[in-house]
């Protein structure tokens, strides 16, 4: 079956290198694991392609059968939409209540859990399940997804299930990947700011605004702040003005402007501003908008004949806009899904749009972090709420979050001060900075062969240099003494720096000569780890002196093991 386990690039469906990727991690995963993985893409990467790709090896490659499950239907719309779009030769089904289809015999399945958790025993067996927005699953819906994977596993012991979505958490907290779930573990992550420095998504900036919020009296139930204490603080007339005000005045030249807002009479508010203050329509829909009302409002911003949407927690996942240029976040949210949901909304690329503007009038940025360095606290217990808990200081006794006096030790906790939120965009950048350096003493060097992994026979090795810095802690580098091009230029501009002796041809000789002693020793090496990047860089070397060349009466004595050279490690580490 190994060689099954390769997606089908070339079957009409062209990939991108990161899309690719999370394909092939996904069949090593289910090669060699028995759990279920999850692939996680930022918003806007693309992972309809990714999608189709699995379906198509897994119907024509495998003879087997999918299912694509959400629990919403738009997104069911939606994916079986998308699907037939990007691969039309794929034979897609849906079934689903609110849609009023039925479809059993398809080899693909787009369902909703809610139709179908009962029924596994209506389909012919299914061989993989892939949970689309898989980060939607809440809690209380864990119960339909494991009674239908229950059953279906009757049918298929075999069946396997692919998580995908962008944000590995659920909108109000904990993490979606754990052992006890259906989802076990990430097989496959892209960062939003390798995205970004590819060119695949859109630079994102933020700047500063005038405006403050005092929102002391802020509580948190379930995980998010209670939604009419927000909107109550929020709906402040002097703060939607001078928010508003703002708004309008850095977003002259943009051209789709996309606000959250803490509730309905808040985004009503909202929306007569921004319409008084810009001479020009404000749109707002919420979850009782009418839908052909608010289907023609979506569209006609989707299509620039609307410049400013208002919006309360409907525009989030699934919402697909590329024009959105401007994103304002007029409500603090302590849900890190649903802040990531929020600004990925100007994550894609458009041709009118050069970057996304993030406006933040709820310190999310603050709480949470930068977009592609979220700090992710799982928050959620064994019992699917909140664990209110805190640490006692003293005895380190666990005691209830409202705790006064610990019952243990006596200690008095002090009084804190519930969170605050500023009336201001923040100054916060919405992305991280680029890169974090960090300098090492080597201890020791040790050279290898490297065989890229799945590379036929012929193709050329490399020179794996470990650098130990630390009790088996080890920096590597890989330096290409066979190939041609940059790839070989940079290897010599290398091997310069440290040796006397001409350059060799094969990796096999190289290795050879830096155990004989012809390299500079290194004393020190500055790793720059790049967000977004799987793969530090060296940057910095502290050299030693270049030793002489090799003549026979200088010549060094080899203190490294007996041939090491002769080693070999296939694994797949070196990055190309």
């Amino acid at each position: 079956m190994s060689s099954l386990l390769m997606p089908s690039i070339a079957s009409g469906l062209t990939l991108r290198d990161y899309q690719a990727e999370a394909v092939q991690s996904v069949y090593n995963h289910l090669r060699f694991r028995d759990d279920n993985p999850c692939i996680v893409l930022p918003t806007g990467s693309g992972k309809t392609p990714v999608m189709a790709t699995i379906c198509r090896d897994a119907v024509q490659k495998w003879q087997g059968r999918v299912l694509i499950l959400a629990h919403v239907k738009e997104l069911l719309e939606q994916t079986a939409q998308m699907l037939q779009r990007v691969a039309p030769d794929l034979n897609v089904g849906v079934y689903s209540a609110g849609l009023n289809a039925r479809d059993t015999h398809q080899p693909i399945i787009v369902a909703g859990i809610q139709s179908i958790y009962r029924r596994a025993h209506k389909f012919d067996p299914f061989d993989l399940v892939l949970v689309d927005e898989s980060h939607l699953i809440p809690f209380s819906g864990e119960g339909m997804y494991r009674t239908f994977l229950e059953d279906a596993r009757k049918l298929n012991p075999h069946i396997r299930v692919i998580g995908l979505t962008a944000t590995p958490y659920r909108l109000k907290g904990g993490v979606i990947c754990r052992p006890d779930h259906f989802l076990n573990s990430i097989c496959h992550e892209v960062g939003v700011r390798k995205l970004i420095d590819d060119g695949y998504l859109c630079p994102l900036r933020s700047k500063a605004g005038k405006a403050k919020a005092n929102l002391d009296n802020l509580h948190i139930r379930g995980g998010e702040f209670i939604a009419s204490e927000v909107e109550a603080a929020m709906d402040n007339y002097q703060l939607v003005e001078e928010a508003c005000q703002e708004i309008v005045e850095q977003t002259p030249d943009r051209h789709s402007v996309l606000l959250f807002t803490a509730g309905v009479a808040h985004g009503q508010h909202v929306s007569r501003t921004i319409q008084r203050i810009a001479d020009q329509e404000c749109g707002f829909v919420y979850g009782e908008t009418p839908p052909l009302q608010r289907e023609l409002t979506i569209q006609r911003f989707k299509n620039g004949n609307l410049k400013y949407l208002a919006n309360v927690n409907v525009l989030t996942t699934g919402f697909d806009a590329p024009n959105v240029d401007t994103v304002a976040l007029l409500r603090p949210t302590n849900s890190v899904g649903l802040y990531y949901q929020m600004v990925g909304r100007g994550f894609r690329l458009h041709p009118d749009k050069q970057d996304c503007l993030v406006l933040d009038y709820g310190s999310n940025i603050l709480r949470h972090g930068p977009i592609d360095a979220l700090e992710i606290k799982d928050t959620i217990g064994p019992t699917g709420q909140a664990a209110p808990q805190k640490e006692c200081p003293e005895c380190q006794e666990i005691v209830h979050a409202a705790c006064k006096v610990c019952p243990d030790c006596g200690y008095v906790f002090p009084i804190e001060e519930s969170p605050r939120h500023d009336r201001k965009a923040t100054t916060k950048e919405i992305l991280s900075p680029d890169t974090t350096d960090t300098s090492y003493a080597v201890e020791g060097v040790q050279y290898y062969v490297h065989h890229k992994l799945n590379a036929p026979p012929e193709a050329p090795t490399t020179m794996r240099v470990e650098y130990q810095v630390g009790l088996g802690d080890y920096k590597r580098e890989w330096v290409c003494i066979e190939h041609t091009g940059f790839a070989r230029d940079k290897a010599e501009n290398w091997w310069r720096k440290r040796s006397s002796e001409p350059m060799p041809n094969t990796t096999a000789e190289a290795i050879e000569l830096a155990n004989s002693g012809v390299l500079a020793e290194p004393d020190r090496i500055v790793v720059r780890k790049t967000l977004g990047k799987t793969f530090p860089e060296i940057i910095r070397y502290d050299l030693g002196a270049i030793p002489p060349r090799l003549d026979g009466s200088e010549e060094r004595e080899n203190d490294q093991p007996d041939d090491p050279h002769t080693w070999i490690d296939d694994d797949d580490e070196i990055p190309f």
